[in-house]
């Protein structure tokens, strides 16, 4: 035996009983706190899941759909056919894809994420987008959350969007750029803005760091958000990526308003 096989071994030895304290803690404290729904509190095998009723109230969004936006198609029109909203107003993006459409149990649980202390959603969003946006993740781009303005990271004492970025990275070995693009100006909510509103509202708000640019050189950047409601915070920011160079931008997301849907706005 050489010493790689022999530090390899060695190496084996004091790691099985590491994971097999892991397992037995993880079991402790799933007698003691017992997993429960994200949304409806009911006791469930997993952590950070939602119960099969709960569930069954997302809607995913699934083929067919726009190629360009991911809005999703009542009937199959055609591998090339783009929505009205593609064509009327074409998007600085290429492609954006998003797991669920925005209904009330989406914004139960974008709202907790963002708003209730619970960056631990991010992991069951995360998954959830692993398979509704797997055409964007492959290919390893590199993922870049939309910022916030320092003052409201600092309320909320984190990012829901850096935090979706973390769990993806772990989920798919991708690369992040957390520091990219920072946010000029603190904008005002966008909840109950019209969509000429928000574009104006966040019109200008993102600056790209050159220093930071050297690094991501060449690649394609996917924008990682926690909903599009009319795209106004993704468009500004790809329209800031591509003045400083980038070429390639997709965007995915938790869930998307899609009109006509039942939802909330």
């Amino acid at each position: 035996m050489d010493k790689h096989q022999a530090s390899v071994k060695e190496a084996l030895r004091f790691r099985a009983p590491a994971l097999w304290l892991k397992r037995a803690g993880g079991f402790v404290l799933d007698q003691l706190y017992p997993p429960t729904c994200l949304y409806c509190d009911t006791p469930i095998v997993d952590a950070n899941a939602l119960c099969a009723s709960c569930w069954c109230g997302l809607r995913p969004i699934t083929r067919p759909m726009c190629p360009v936006l991911g809005l999703p198609f009542a009937v199959s029109l055609g591998p090339e056919a783009r929505s009205a909203a593609a064509i009327a107003d074409p998007p600085p993006f290429d492609r954006a894809r998003s797991a669920f459409i925005y209904n009330d149990l989406a914004r139960a649980i974008v709202s907790r994420l963002k708003y209730g202390d619970k960056p631990e959603l991010s992991r069951f969003c995360a998954l959830t987008m692993t398979t509704a946006c797997a055409e964007i993740l492959d290919g390893d781009p590199v993922l870049v959350p939309v910022p916030l303005h320092r003052f409201r990271q600092w309320q909320r004492r984190y990012n829901q969007s850096t935090e979706l970025c973390r769990a993806l990275v772990q989920l798919r070995g991708l690369d992040v750029a957390p520091l990219l693009v920072r946010r000029t100006r603190r904008t005002r909510q966008q909840v109950g803005l019209s969509a000429a509103q928000r574009q104006r509202n966040v019109a200008g708000a993102f600056e790209v760091r050159a220093e930071a640019l050297s690094a991501i050189a060449g690649r394609r950047v996917v924008i990682v958000d926690d909903v599009i409601t009319t795209g106004a915070t993704v468009r500004a920011l790809t329209l800031a990526l591509k003045r400083a160079g980038i070429e390639q931008i997709d965007v995915i997301s938790f869930a998307r308003v899609v009109i006509g849907a039942d939802m909330p706005i």
